[in-house]
Order: C-alpha cells, then sequence, then structure tokens
C-alpha cells in the first residue's frame, strides 16, 4: 500500500507546509559572482608565489616541498586537507538528523592527529622516508606489502575521499549555481590541477592555508547568522526537539528528533553510535588516517623541523574544535528553519523536495547559506565550499600521484632519473582529473544516499588492518613481513566480506521492519571494528612469532625504541628483491646503451631533427617547463655533483620543544574537556 493512502487511512495529514524550495529559488546576484571571481584570483596567486618558494625540479621540491615548512601553513594544510566539501555537507546533514552524535569524529580527530606529532612522526623522519608505503618496504622488507597498501591507498582516494567531496561540491553548485554538474566539476577540476601540477606540495600548502582562512570567516559568519535567526543558544536545544515534520509516518520514530541528540556517548546496544564503539572503534581506523594516511603524513613530512611538525599537529587539533560550532549545530538550526524540507520523512516528498527519497538532511548548509545570507555573502559562502572542496581534491591529487610514483613506477623503473619521476609525477594528476570526471555520473546517480552514508562505515571496514600493521611496525620490533602481510591481507578479506553485506543488505528506513541477517542488525559497524581489529592482531602476532625474526636493518631507525640508532649504509639495506629489480632495470639499461652507441656512430641521423626540434621548443616549451618547474639540462653543460644527501634528524631546540610540550598538555585537557562536557 502506499504511504500516502496508509496516512490517509490514519487520518494524519498529507499536506506539507509551504516549502522555501518550491517557492522560487535563491541564486547568486552580481556581487556574488564578484566575490567568486576574486577567490579564484586570490587562489591562483597564492599557487603561482607559492611556486617560487621551493625548488620543484626534485622530488624532494615537489613531493615535500624541499622540506622547508614551518609549523603554522603545516597545520592549515592538515585542517584544510582534512574538512573538505563533505565534511560541511555531510556533517551539517549529521547534525540536522541524528544530533552531535557524529562529532564524536572531530574530535576523535584530535586526539590522533597529536599521537602523529608526538609518537608516529619520529619514527617516520628517522626512517627518511617519503611516502608511507615505502616506510612499510623499509619496515619489513620485499615489495608485496608496499604495493598493497599502494593499490589500497590509490582505491581508497579514487572511489571515497574524490567521489563524495565532488558530491558534496556538485550539490552546492547547483542549488546556487544552477550550473550542469559537468561544467561545475570540470571546471573546479581544471583549477585545482593547474597549480597542483605545476607547484607540487609547496603549492598545495600554501593555497591550503589560506583557504583554510577562507573557511574559518565564511563558516563563523553563517554560524553568526544562524543563531541570531534561531534566537539563540536556549532557543535552538528547544527548537530542535520540537522541529518535528508536518508529514511522517505514524507510530514510527520518522522524523522525530532522537532524544541523546545533545550527547556523543550514546546507549551500547541500539543507538547509532555506542558508547564503546566510539572510544575504541572509531579510534582505529582513525588512527590511520591521522597516522600513516599518506595525505596528513607528507604535510608533516614537509616541515623543516620535528619541532614545526608538532606545532603544525597542534595547530590542526585546536582548528578541529570549530567545526562542532560552526558546521554541526548551523546544520541543526537549519532543520528547525526548515523542518518539513531537511527533516522530510516521508520517501515520496522528500524526492519532490530534494530529489533523493533517503532524505534531505544533506541540504541542510546549503539551504542556511542560500536562505539567510544577503547578497555578496552568499558569494563568500560559496567559495568557502570551493575552498573546502579544492583544499581537499588538491591534497587527494598530490598525495596519489607521490605514492603512484615512488611506490607503483620505481618498482618498476628503480633506476627512473629524477626528471622522468618529475614527468610521471604531473600526469598522474592529470590521470585522476581525467577519472574523476568519468566517476561523475556514478556519484550523481548515488544522489547522497548509500555512497555518502556508508562513507564512515567503509573506512572500518578497511583501515582497521592497515591501522594495525603500522602500529605493530613502529612499536613491536619482533613484527615481520609474513606477520605484517598476511594480517593485512586475512584482515581486509574479513572486512570486505562485512561491507559486501552491507551493501546488499542496507539498513531499512525507520517504518520498515529490520530484517537483516543477525551479523548486521545486531553488530554495529564501530563494533566490528574492533573485532576485525583483534583478528588481525592476534594473526599478525601469530605468523611473526612462528617464524624468522626481522633483520637488523629492519628494525634500525623504524621503531620507536630504534628511532635513534646510527644511521646504516644505504647499500646495506637493500632486500633480495630489490636486487632483482636492479638486475633488471640495469639489462634495460644496458640495451638502451646500445642503441645509444648506434647513435653516436651514425650522429647525422639526429643532428636535423635536433635542430628543428631545439627551434620548435623554443618559447612554448620552455615557458611549459618553467610553469613545472622542470629545469631542462642542456647537452655539454658540466653539473656540479649532487650535494651530499642530509640525515634526518630528530634534534629539537630546548626552548621550542618546552612550548610544543606545554601546549601538548594544554590540548589534551581542552579535549577531554569538551569529551566529557558533552558525552
Amino acid at each position: 500500500m502506499d504511504f500516502r493512502q496508509v496516512l490517509a487511512r490514519q487520518g494524519a495529514s498529507v499536506t506539507p507546509s509551504p516549502s522555501p524550495s518550491t517557492e522560487g529559488k535563491t541564486t547568486l546576484t552580481a556581487v556574488d559572482i564578484v566575490v567568486l571571481v576574486i577567490y579564484f584570483l586570490l587562489v591562483l596567486a597564492v599557487g603561482f608565489w607559492s611556486m617560487w618558494r621551493t625548488k620543484r625540479s626534485t622530488v624532494d621540491g615537489y613531493f615535500l616541498a624541499g622540506k622547508s615548512m614551518t609549523w603554522w601553513p603545516v597545520g592549515a594544510s592538515l585542517f584544510a586537507s582534512n574538512i573538505g566539501s563533505g565534511h560541511f555537507i555531510g556533517m551539517a546533514g549529521s547534525g540536522a538528523a541524528a544530533g552531535i552524535g557524529a562529532i564524536a569524529y572531530e574530535w576523535n580527530g584530535m586526539l590522533m592527529v597529536l599521537l602523529l606529532g608526538w609518537l608516529f612522526l619520529p619514527i617516520y623522519i628517522a626512517s627518511g622516508v617519503t611516502t608511507m608505503p615505502e616506510y612499510l618496504q623499509k619496515r619489513f622488507g620485499g615489495r608485496r606489502t608496499q604495493l598493497f597498501i599502494t593499490v589500497l591507498s590509490l582505491f581508497i582516494y579514487i572511489f571515497t575521499k574524490i567521489s563524495v567531496d565532488m558530491y558534496a561540491g556538485a550539490l552546492f553548485i547547483q542549488l546556487a549555481l544552477q550550473w550542469n554538474i559537468y561544467l561545475a566539476v570540470i571546471l573546479l577540476l581544471a583549477v585545482t590541477a593547474l597549480y597542483t601540477v605545476a607547484g607540487g606540495l609547496a603549492a598545495v600548502i600554501y593555497t591550503d592555508a589560506a583557504q583554510t582562512a577562507i573557511m574559518l570567516v565564511g563558516a563563523l559568519t553563517l554560524m553568526g547568522f544562524s543563531f541570531a535567526e534561531v534566537g539563540g543558544w536556549n532557543a535552538m536545544i528547544t527548537g530542535y526537539f520540537d522541529a518535528i515534520p508536518a508529514v511522517r509516518y505514524p507510530n514510527s520514530t520518522c522524523g522525530i528528533p532522537r532524544e541523546d541528540s545533545f550527547h556523543i556517548f550514546r546507549d551500547p546496544v541500539d543507538s547509532d553510535l555506542p558508547w564503546p564503539g566510539v572510544l575504541i572503534g572509531m579510534s582505529v581506523p582513525s588512527m590511520w588516517y591521522w597516522c600513516s594516511d599518506q595525505v596528513i603524513v607528507q604535510r608533516s613530512l614537509a616541515a623543516k623541523t620535528l619541532t614545526h611538525a608538532k606545532g603544525g599537529s597542534l595547530l590542526a587539533a585546536y582548528l578541529k574544535i570549530i567545526p562542532f560550532f560552526a558546521v554541526m549545530l548551523p546544520g541543526m538550526i537549519s532543520r528547525i528553519l526548515f523542518t518539513d524540507d531537511v527533516a522530510c520523512a516521508d520517501p515520496d516528498l522528500c524526492k519532490e523536495i530534494c530529489g533523493n527519497p533517503v532524505g534531505c538532511s544533506d541540504t541542510a548548509y546549503a539551504r542556511l547559506v542560500m536562505e539567510l545570507l544577503p547578497a555578496g555573502l552568499r558569494g563568500l559562502m560559496m567559495a568557502v565550499m570551493i575552498a573546502a572542496l579544492m583544499s581537499s581534491l588538491t591534497s587527494i591529487f598530490n598525495s596519489a600521484s607521490t605514492i603512484f610514483t615512488m611506490d607503483l613506477w620505481m618498482t618498476f623503473r628503480g633506476r627512473a632519473s629524477e626528471w622522468e619521476l618529475m614527468i610521471v609525477g604531473r600526469v598522474f594528476v592529470l590521470v585522476l582529473v581525467c577519472v574523476s570526471v568519468l566517476w561523475i555520473p556514478i556519484v550523481q546517480a548515488s544522489q547522497g544516499g548509500q555512497l555518502f552514508i556508508y562513507i564512515q562505515s567503509i573506512s572500518t571496514f578497511l583501515q582497521p588492518p592497515v591501522s594495525i600493521i603500522f602500529l605493530m611496525g613502529c612499536f613491536w620490533k619482533r613484527t615481520n613481513e609474513k606477520g605484517a602481510f598476511w594480517g593485512l591481507t586475512l584482515g581486509l578479506l574479513v572486512g570486505c566480506i562485512r561491507m559486501l553485506l552491507d551493501f546488499i543488505y542496507p539498513v531499512p528506513p525507520c517504518y520498515e521492519v529490520d530484517d537483516r541477517p543477525a551479523v548486521l542488525k545486531y553488530v554495529h559497524y564501530l563494533y566490528f571494528s574492533i573485532i576485525l581489529s583483534v583478528i588481525t592482531l592476534i594473526i599478525v602476532v601469530t605468523v611473526s612469532l612462528a617464524t624468522e625474526e626481522p633483520r637488523p636493518e629492519q628494525i634500525s631507525r623504524l621503531t620507536w625504541f630504534t628511532r635513534n640508532d646510527a644511521v646504516v649504509p644505504k647499500s646495506d639495506v637493500f632486500s633480495v628483491e630489490t636486487s632483482q629489480a636492479m638486475e633488471l632495470e640495469h639489462s634495460q639499461t644496458d640495451l638502451d646503451y646500445l642503441g645509444n652507441s648506434e647513435r653516436e656512430k651514425h650522429p647525422w641521423t639526429d643532428s636535423a631533427d635536433s635542430l628543428s626540434s631545439e627551434k620548435k621548443r623554443s618559447r612554448l616549451v620552455t615557458a611549459l617547463y618553467w610553469l613545472c618547474g622542470m629545469e631542462r639540462k642542456k647537452e655539454g653543460v658540466s653539473e656540479a655533483p649532487p650535494p651530499p644527501a642530509v640525515v634526518c634528524t630528530l634534534d629539537e631546540d630546548p626552548r621550542h620543544r618546552l612550548i610544543v610540550n606545554i601546549n601538548l598538555l594544554i590540548c589534551l585537557c581542552v579535549t577531554i574537556f569538551i569529551i566529557g562536557y558533552w558525552a
């Protein structure tokens, strides 16, 4: 029987209150467009200015910003990389639908980013790595674990992070500009790829810092307008519980705010976020994201010293307090102001309002922007959303190209020149842009339903095994390659089975009986995260103890307890697999040499081509090389020998170390207080 017929039989009203979305759409004015244009010019200016700050023609310069970043751009980039457009749309929508529970992910991240700075980062810096898969290769030897993590990371970046941020940004752009989704996203990706390809990590970090300032100003401005409109703090708390839509399924919980909406620690059995899962199950995948994900760790590795990296972690932790007040609470206010739209409980009505039968809570933040803000400020908030989208995408593009170049390409091209690596890194960014555009129809078809609802649960299915591998590798010297590989493989197999079941049997609507299998119905995904972590841990420990101990070079400067060891000569740490790869590469080099020798015997075959190519290459190609920071070596010009490699040091200035340690204690106290206050 149709849902509306059921309502009619039971005497419920089926006439929704007038919806602002049906009375006329608010679009951007000329003033808003001017603000947007100024924003784009500012971002491009900062991006191109940052190109002068570092040497972009080297691996360290392009992928790690020359390891020259101070604490404030590192911290701002950590925050901006994490807070994408998906956070603005998703966090505000979660607040509108279920209260403040989801903010636990943010406050848990505050603890994890501090864990990165004080426990994990000293190990990564001492090991001298550029990527996280490279660390696993050094720590365990062999290539299979490194390649496993590399492919998994690229999969997660392309099909979860990029897709979710693109959906959220496109949702906002469509509402504000009424643009075609392909036109909007392709334009954003083009601008994003321009300074990512040209400037490398330095451009990404500095533009992230500028966009962080824009995001904070815009979000705090909207927060002020929202609280003024609703009537203040007390009015928000009382009004939220009264925000019940006029049309809802009778004798059900559909459309009724949760009684524990203002608590983050909820019932351990039948709530949406059980508190044991929040404390433990949420921390394991969060540890992967903040302590071993390339997108986050790469920013900290770009810091000039360990103290500056710690300062960046502190700044990011302090900034993560703001989204609760500037994003989540406005989302809850949006439910109060636009109850029948944002909190709609009828699938047909929801599809009519926002095109999504699952619900319209994802439109909460966009509705506030378009309905409350005057001209000019709407353009500013549009810039905020675009800033969130672009900062997140640039971080993913740069980190994914780093992983692909240093861990996949170098595996098959062990003797690749720095020139080749620079080209490969930039081309892969363009490949990611193309894949992102091709992914748009999938994102558009999902309409933020399963894809967005399941994004946090997906992380609990894929990330715990990786977290355990890094945790054991960093803090248990006995962990070996076989234990890590089989723990990772079997853990991911179990996680993928649960993820597949979740997609086959989605959570039913509030007015239907939950007849899913018991493993889905009674085992919350946060509890499953704990179970999966324990399974992986048992496998790693058992296999490691049953097989040979790691070699000394797989421990020296690669664990917490050996981070201060003397530097081991690089030639001593080549694994058997690496030596074999080098032999294959040598044979290929010999073939190339034979070809070059033939050209030397017949120099006239290349002379005319070289002269013509030199003319063709003149201005256009030279400008292209300059834009990308690719300094082509001139033939016949002797090159100065490269400077000796700088040994990564963990030395800190005592005064600066004292300052960051005091701030660590303050930040921990603040975090514990806000969690305890809202628990």
